[in-house]
């Protein structure tokens, strides 16, 4: 099916400059307007009733574009972007982009489309992803990474802090020998818990190692495999900081598999108070983010911006919390 997108690269303009064209804004030169109109008559393209009906309410309707739909931090996220939303009579539709930057343009190319109000993003890193959006002035704001090379209204937190203390609490329960299981290198959140590793390592006088570290990506699978080969070493680690919860999944399959019980055998702790972390035995020890918290912030700061309540982009940073269980406890 031929898209906005297909019309864009035709007419040798912006997704947004089609957009506009098509839709009769004045704004566009008359010359690029043609340019799009025949384009968009060569490929056939039509718009949906969807869209036409999404642009007649352009000012009811938010994209929250995430990263990853089945990790609990990111539900969490939506639940607080959407009561803030429905709150103030806006709809949400919800986008997934499985850290692939090709879905994220994808879905920015579909908030265009549809003339949505504004887009909270979870980006997935790639420059130039959201430039569609900054040419149309569409409201954007960043949750849990920073958009790269823009200048935008961000909620963030704290991770490096949160792995440091996290890294200081096994040392501190007499683990000796720590590993990180982290996600892909240059994804914002994955390099800073590796840092906070690090930073944790050092105050308490550990040495860092590579071969203690292991990437993979913020799946399950991935952390699985990255487990197995951590702990097929002459000396492996006695704890392990696990970067996410979906991670965690596969962190705990591969201890099973090898019949190594946390807080008994070997220490863990993980980023994110996932909904089961506590129904383990032992309970899962974790790094609690305000994920809720952070999806309220956010649409408050999209809907200020939407409604032009303030004019200076601002980056908001809170704070995650230790919640220690039996899972980093020595026995």
């Amino acid at each position: 099916m031929t898209t906005i997108s297909d019309v864009a690269a035709r007419a040798n303009v912006s997704t947004a400059t089609a957009s506009r064209a098509l839709n009769g804004k004045s704004s566009v030169d008359p010359v690029l307007a043609a340019r799009v109109v025949a384009a968009a008559s060569e490929l056939g393209y039509r718009p949906n009733g969807l869209a036409r009906n999404l642009r007649r309410r352009e000012t009811a309707v938010l994209a929250l574009i995430i990263s990853d739909v089945e990790n609990p931090f990111f539900t969490a996220i939506a639940r607080g972007v959407e009561d803030v939303a429905q709150a103030a009579g806006y709809s949400v539709v919800l986008c997934n982009t499985d850290e692939e930057s090709a879905k994220e343009r994808r879905y920015v190319e579909v908030a265009i489309e549809e003339q949505m109000a504004g887009v909270i993003l979870s980006p997935s890193g790639v420059l130039g992803s959201v430039e569609a959006l900054r040419d149309r002035r569409t409201p954007i704001v960043a949750v849990d990474r920073p958009l790269p090379g823009e200048q935008t209204d961000t909620v963030l937190v704290d991770s490096r802090l949160a792995a440091k203390q996290a890294t200081v609490h096994l040392a501190e329960q007499g683990y000796g020998v720590i590993g990180c299981i982290t996600g892909p290198s240059g994804v914002r959140t994955a390099d800073d818990r590796l840092a906070g590793y690090r930073d944790g390592l050092r105050s308490v006088k550990q040495r860092s190692a590579a071969r203690l570290v292991r990437r993979a990506e913020y799946r399950s699978a991935g952390a699985r495999e990255a487990t197995l080969d951590l702990l097929s070493q002459a000396e492996p680690p006695d704890a392990l900081l696990v970067a996410n919860s979906a991670m965690a999944v596969g962190v705990l399959q591969a201890l099973a598999e090898l019949k190594l019980r946390p807080g008994r055998d070997i220490g863990v702790v993980a980023f994110d108070d996932a909904p089961w972390a506590e129904l383990l035995d032992p309970p899962l020890t974790v790094v609690a983010q305000p994920a809720y918290e952070i999806g309220t912030l956010a649409a408050q700061l999209l809907l200020n911006r939407i409604t032009g309540s303030h004019t200076d982009p601002t980056t908001t940073t809170l704070s995650a919390q230790l919640v220690v269980r039996g899972s980093s406890r020595r026995r």
